[in-house]
């Protein structure tokens, strides 16, 4: 069988893994700063670690707004990876971790894919070392005591009509975004209209991500605001006497996990909040342990650049102070034809003209992250279908605009397909060009901030929303939160609200629907459009695939 004709699992169980002891040693991580389930994969009990003062260069992955034709943002991480260490530059790969809701959905897996993979790739795909159950039982211990507090007399006054504070799952479910609970009598506590959000948009999610030590976990956590009294006073888990239990539920899962590549280079995975409704990047305390081990760290940020990028710039390394040296944009010519306006049926046939048409998109883009003073190269991800023409409009469209584009072949040939891209970020990264700044102050005015957002990186030229909600962003403003960033929800496939408007519109509006409060993530959440934080089932979700087969292997994950 070629390599074009295997699948991904198929290459995934190919593969030769090394002990994963073996993998973290060759960054420094010793035997016994590590917790290990099984031969291949383990956490790192960062407390055992060494402080050597290294200070790693940090790449981010990025994208053009994604497409049903597919991107490859993670394969392109790893192939990175793989590369810059064949060309003898020490790299550890940082990424999130995959959501059991798209595994089994409609978007699949996330460990890359092809020659471009982290295994154990089943493991990583599914309950990997548990991380997710720990964060999703620490939220729905905090909603557990919210309801318990009331059954039991509710002495902080808490108003249940006001209950902010949802049940997650790790699954995509529609049919438990609202739900009436407490049934079946006054044993069963007090009746009322509750929901589910799905475990990745989660605020304990976020915090989990964004938290440097446990002491500042249990802070973040013992700030969060889950409801409001009677007389409108905001109740936060600490009064519920919840972080501290939360705290302990997430402990060990709060140890970054270590895996490797196909070619037995170390990835870090931890964490894994969605881009459209939460912040989109693994953890900081994994990214920071991957900086001290090693040269080169090659992170990813959900989605595309308008979403995940800008988060990744304006949230994580604003709150974590870090400075990334240069950005990857990934693009396909498969996606370009879309972006202008051929039908997912059409793309095979040769179409340079929907490929320049689609080439706003990423040139929005890339316009967008050097907006941020990052400079931007572009990864072509090959597809067999892709012609020399095509890729050389690419090239020569990001040329114009004072930027690299590079052909790379990583699916097929793993890091060797992506060498003379890494050649590059290496000598852009080492030559400290970088001048990051977050797009806004954070003493900007709320409505301000997204008001830049949306017009810098969007293209809208106005924002609008009803008076509740700027009422409540007044609110927000005057109780103190101004100063918080702002984490745009909105759906990922365009730069508008409108999941059918692709390329680059402009001269749109930009609707507002909520803003929500993260006090212990520090952040608000600005709602736009139909966006929804508890995503459903596809017509033929991926589970209706997924078996295993008459010798135990387990089939149909991609």
């Amino acid at each position: 069988m070629t390599n074009a004709m295997k699948t991904d699992i198929e290459i995934a169980h190919a593969s030769k893994m090394r002990p994963i002891s073996e993998v973290a040693q060759k960054i420094g991580i010793p035997v016994d700063a590590l917790f290990q389930f099984g031969p291949h994969k383990a956490k790192i009990v960062t407390h055992k670690l060494s402080n050597n003062g290294n200070q790693g260069k940090l790449i981010l992955v990025t994208a053009i707004s994604p497409t049903p034709a597919g991107e490859g943002k993670t394969t392109t991480t790893i192939g990175l990876g793989d590369a810059l260490n064949r060309i003898g530059k020490k790299t550890v790969m940082a990424l999130r971790e995959p959501s059991l809701g798209p595994v089994f959905g409609m978007k699949g897996g996330a460990a890359g894919g092809g020659y471009s993979q982290v295994v154990p790739m089943e493991d990583i795909n599914l309950h990997f070392t548990g991380d997710f159950h720990a964060i999703g039982v620490a939220h729905n211990l905090l909603s557990a005591l919210i309801d318990n507090h009331i059954h039991w007399g509710n002495s902080l006054n808490i108003d249940p009509r006001r209950i902010q504070w949802k049940r997650v799952m790790d699954m995509n479910d529609r049919a438990l975004r609202q739900a009436a609970i407490a049934l079946g009598g006054p044993g069963n506590g007090l009746p009322r209209e509750d929901g589910f959000d799905i475990t990745v948009a989660s605020e304990v999610m976020a915090i989990f991500c964004l938290s440097e030590s446990l002491e500042d976990l249990e802070n973040r956590l013992g700030n969060i605001i889950v409801a409001d009294t009677f007389d409108m006073k905001p109740v936060t888990a600490r009064e519920l006497g919840a972080s501290g239990a939360m705290t302990v539920l997430l402990r060990e899962a709060f140890n970054p996990n270590i895996v490797q590549t196909l070619e037995n280079n170390p990835v870090l995975i931890h964490g894994g909040p969605f881009a459209n409704i939460a912040h989109g990047c693994n953890s900081i305390v994994a990214t920071k342990t991957a900086l001290s081990m090693a040269d080169y760290v090659v992170t990813e940020a959900g989605f595309g650049a308008d979403l995940g990028a800008e988060k990744f710039f304006d949230i994580k390394c604003r709150k974590a102070g870090l400075a990334p040296s240069v950005a990857v944009i990934v693009a396909t010519v498969r996606a370009l034809k879309m972006h202008g306006g051929v039908a997912k049926d059409q793309l095979k046939g040769e179409n340079v003209e929907a490929v320049k048409k689609g080439c706003k998109n990423l040139l929005r883009h890339i316009r967008n992250v050097k907006s941020f003073g990052v400079p931007a190269v572009v990864c072509i991800n090959h597809f067999s279908s892709d012609t020399d023409a095509e890729i050389e409009v690419i090239k020569c469209v990001v040329a114009d605009v004072g930027s690299e584009a590079f052909l790379c072949k990583h699916w097929a040939n793993g890091g060797a397909g992506a060498k003379e891209l890494a050649v590059r970020v290496a000598e852009i990264a080492d030559s400290n060009i970088s001048q990051f700044a977050p797009l806004y102050d954070s003493q900007l005015p709320l409505i301000e901030k997204i008001k830049t957002i949306a017009t810098q990186l969007y293209g809208s030229d106005e924002v609008i929303a009803d008076s509740k909600v700027r009422q409540k962003m007044e609110d927000l403003q005057e109780a103190g939160y101004g100063h918080f960033p702002v984490c745009m929800a909105k759906t990922q496939y365009s730069f508008s609200t409108d999941p059918n408007l692709m390329g680059a519109p402009s001269s749109h509006t930009l609707p507002i629907r909520d803003v929500r409060l993260s006090a212990g993530a520090e952040f608000l959440v600005v709602i736009c459009g139909d966006i929804m934080t508890m995503p459903g089932l596809p017509r033929v979700p991926s589970a209706n695939n997924i078996r295993i087969n008459e010798e135990g292997v387990v089939e149909g994950l991609f």
